[in-house]
């Protein structure tokens, strides 16, 4: 892992989106301690059942939280891109994590020492909130993985890897070798292979010595699992920079048809559908943002 000079050209509240939600206070805190860095493809960020020292908010890098059995094989659990952070479920406990933080993309980061970050979580309600509903994606994730590792196809679950990295990438090339692949999905490193001949030969991607370029996406959608559609939409509704309006949960228990949706975070911060104040969709009983994604 490098340091790098280009703090001032990756400003980190711009490029990721979770410390982008944080309240002012918190992000002028936590910037000051914020340390670009460079993450290597295939290099370690996190070992299982290790302390840690540092919190990672990727820019344009993507990480693979693997699990990780006693014989050596893993399968991945989740994916973090400039949608989150790496080391957030550690923050819960301050204890060592269970799964293994691995680059699956090279690109820049902003590293955090983690106790700093750790004190903010506990000390903000708007900062807890934000920390709170990111690990919830992270458990959405989990939970999905388990299922689509079940009962999918190798061919599924590698579109639904392609689509997750693509999102939190700003081009649609990827640098992805088989062998990685299949260490991530938990399969034998044939099965990448056949499922990346395919969708070659369908025209999907372009595939040679480990760089994928998507040449297709909507056929990538169409080829994919249910899976990525859940996670899509789970992460699709990133949480705006104001401060969060937390007595809006009590004001939809006693409104349950309200214009307040409790799991959609603009409704939770601006108190009714952001959606609907931009005029988009008009007269609705539900969060409007649910009507957009259907």
């Amino acid at each position: 892992m490098k340091k790098t000079s280009a703090k001032a050209q990756l400003p980190l509240h711009d490029q990721n989106h979770l410390f982008a939600a944080l309240p002012e206070e918190t992000k002028e805190r936590l910037r000051i301690l914020a340390e670009p860095v460079w993450l290597k493809r295939d290099e370690i960020l996190i070992e299982y059942d290790t302390p840690l020292e540092y919190v990672y908010f990727p820019i344009d890098a993507i990480v693979s939280l693997l699990f990780v059995v006693n014989s050596g094989a893993s399968t991945e659990v989740a994916v973090v891109g400039n949608d989150g952070l790496v080391g957030a479920v550690s923050l819960l406990s301050g204890e060592n994590t269970c799964t293994k933080a691995f680059v699956m993309s090279a690109g820049f980061a902003y590293r955090i020492p983690k106790q700093p970050v750790h004190d903010e979580f506990h000390s903000d309600d708007n900062t807890l909130f934000l920390f709170l509903r990111y690990i919830q994606t992270l458990i959405t994730q989990t939970s999905v993985t388990a299922a689509c590792i079940r009962h999918h196809t190798i061919e599924q679950q590698f579109c639904k890897l392609l689509l997750l990295a693509l999102d939190r990438l700003p081009c649609n090339n990827l640098m992805l070798t088989q062998e990685v692949a299949s260490t991530m999905l938990g399969v034998r490193r044939e099965g990448i292979s056949e499922a990346a001949v395919k969708l070659q030969g369908l025209g999907v991607i372009d595939y040679h010595r480990g760089h994928i370029t998507v040449l297709h996406r909507p056929k990538l959608q169409k080829l994919s699992c249910e899976c990525y559609a859940i996670l899509a939409n789970e992460t699709s509704c990133p949480p705006p920079s104001s401060p969060i309006n937390i007595p809006v949960a009590a004001a939809y228990a006693a409104r349950p048809n309200s214009l307040i949706d409790p799991k959609c975070v603009y409704c939770f911060r601006y108190g009714s559908c952001i959606y609907l104040k931009q005029n988009l969709i008009q007269a609705t009983k539900k969060c409007v943002r649910s009507e957009l994604e259907q």
